[in-house]
Order: structure tokens, then C-alpha cells, then sequence
């Protein structure tokens, strides 16, 4: 196993490769706030398998620039720009094998919406959902989300020049774009499917790959009933649905990242790599 450091116009990202000739190249599109440095252990499963992956941060974030100096780049720029880019290199870089992809909350809405590209294989969604504000089950949970991304992101935005997640909780700093774009998404009933300017319902009914959406029972944010609701909008794909417990994955807790944890390696991401691999041998 190996891997390098990438750069992608303003993206810095990893490629990991297999000692030995990959079988496909697979891209994780990774959750808001967090580095690229969080999927490490999921890649190394994947390269052990033989399958070539590409993690990196969206701008703004982690190891690709500065919050503060990318203070304008918001949301839609992730899913417009910044996932089709990384999508393209690894399709150019690869262009034999079967391209696939993993997109972790919102990687997984711009996955959803067709930005991966026509080209992909087949991709995964892990804890990705329609992310209203309102639809947050739990009371207290709901109020903290809309404080930090309606009132005190923005405000310490505003300040600082960037929104510093850490210190509220929601993992790696961030452009006060993104803060903003975020708040406002989750304020509509339907989250970014109500923003015109998005398309998203009519984007995500022209996606006609196969998906595998994960969800987990106890994720605080994506209820079975939202992953649900992003599924409804993949009209044209064959959609598979895995609805994971704790128990399920041997462990106390899961939530919103924890299917990306080196804890549920040996439990659920073998499902997925099975998954993965007859999506390839359909195409071989």
C-alpha cells in the first residue's frame, strides 16, 4: 500500500493505491467539517481490496486552504465545483477501471444530484438525508443546530472572518459561507430541494446509477425517515437501502460519522465492499 499527497486546482487531497494493479478507483466526497484525515482507515480497507481511493477537503477546509481566506465559499460551491474536480482527476487518472464513490453526508447530496458525474459505476450514501432543522427528532438537538447555524455561526463569522466549528462542536473550522448557506438550507422545509437555484429535484431524478444508501438508527441528524426522503428523489436509480443499528455494528453508538470509524471495519463495511463488488463484476 501506498499513497501521496494530490492537488486539485485549490484541493489537496490523497491517493492511496494497492501494491498491485487496482480494480477500480473509488472517491470519498466527505461530510461538512470534516478532514480529509477522518477516512483514513476506511481507505486503507478499501486499498487492501484493491481498490484505488481518493480522499481530500473541500476548500476552505482541512489541508485545503484557510477558512478565513476562503470565507466565500459556501456549500454549492463544494457540490458544484469542488466534487466534480476530484471526480474528473480520478477518472483521468484511472480512466480504465470502474469509477466509484462514497459521499459521506453532504458528498452524498452532491452525489445525489448527479455531480459524480455520468461516467461513475455505482456510488454509496452514508448518513446523507433531506437535512431540515425541523425534521431533528430530538428537542434539545434541534435547538442547539439552529443556535449554532442561524445565530452564533454567522455572528462568529462575522467576526472572525470564518466560523470556528471546533469550538461549537460540528468538527473542523469553516468558511462563514458555508455557515450560512448550511443555516439557510436547514431552515426550508425540504432543505436545498427548496433553493430554485439548486435544481435538486430534477437533478437527483436524472441520476440513473445504482446507490446504496447507509443510515444508522441512532445518527441524531439523518433519521431513517430523511434518508428516506432523499431516496424518494433518486426516481431513476436503483436504489438499495441498509438501515444499521448499533448492535448491528458491535458497538454502543454509531451516529452521524460513526460508520466511517476503523470500530465498524469488521461489522458493516464489509456489506458495502460486497456491494461495491458486484456493481463491478455488472460492468466487467
Amino acid at each position: 500500500m501506498r499513497n501521496k499527497d494530490i492537488r486539485i486546482g485549490a484541493i489537496t487531497g490523497t491517493l492511496w493505491e494497492p501494491d498491485e494493479a487496482p480494480e477500480a478507483v473509488l472517491v470519498v466526497h466527505p461530510a461538512t467539517a470534516t478532514p480529509a484525515g477522518f477516512y483514513r482507515a476506511f481507505a486503507e480497507f478499501l486499498v487492501e481490496n484493491r481498490i484505488a481511493v481518493v480522499t481530500y477537503d473541500y476548500r476552505g477546509t482541512g489541508r485545503s486552504g484557510s477558512p478565513r481566506e476562503h470565507r466565500q465559499v459556501g456549500m454549492r460551491d463544494w457540490i458544484e465545483h469542488d466534487v466534480p474536480a476530484v471526480t474528473t482527476w480520478a477518472r483521468e487518472r484511472f480512466p480504465e477501471l470502474p469509477q466509484l464513490a462514497v459521499g459521506h453526508s453532504i458528498g452524498g447530496h452532491a452525489l445525489a444530484l448527479g455531480h459524480g458525474g455520468p461516467e461513475l459505476t455505482a456510488f454509496a450514501l452514508v448518513a446523507s438525508h433531506v437535512a431540515a432543522i425541523r425534521a431533528i427528532p430530538g428537542r434539545v438537538e434541534r435547538m442547539r443546530v439552529r443556535l449554532v447555524l442561524n445565530l452564533l455561526g454567522p455572528a462568529l463569522g462575522a467576526v472572525f472572518g470564518y466560523v470556528p466549528a471546533r469550538r461549537l462542536g460540528l468538527g473542523e473550522d469553516i468558511p462563514v459561507a458555508a455557515v450560512r448557506q448550511w443555516g439557510g438550507w436547514g431552515s426550508l422545509p425540504n432543505y436545498l430541494f427548496d433553493d430554485p437555484a439548486m435544481r435538486a429535484a430534477e437533478r437527483a431524478a436524472a441520476v440513473t446509477q445504482p446507490v446504496l444508501m447507509i443510515g444508522v438508527s441512532d445518527d441524531p441528524w439523518a433519521t431513517p425517515a430523511q434518508v428516506d426522503l432523499l431516496a424518494g428523489r433518486l426516481t431513476g436509480a436503483r436504489v438499495e437501502r441498509r438501515a444499521w443499528t448499533p448492535a448491528d455494528a458491535g458497538v454502543p453508538h454509531v451516529g452521524h460519522h460513526g460508520f466511517m470509524r476503523r470500530t465498524v471495519r469488521d461489522t458493516l463495511w464489509p456489506d458495502l465492499l460486497t456491494w461495491f463488488q458486484k456493481r463491478m463484476a455488472d460492468v466487467a
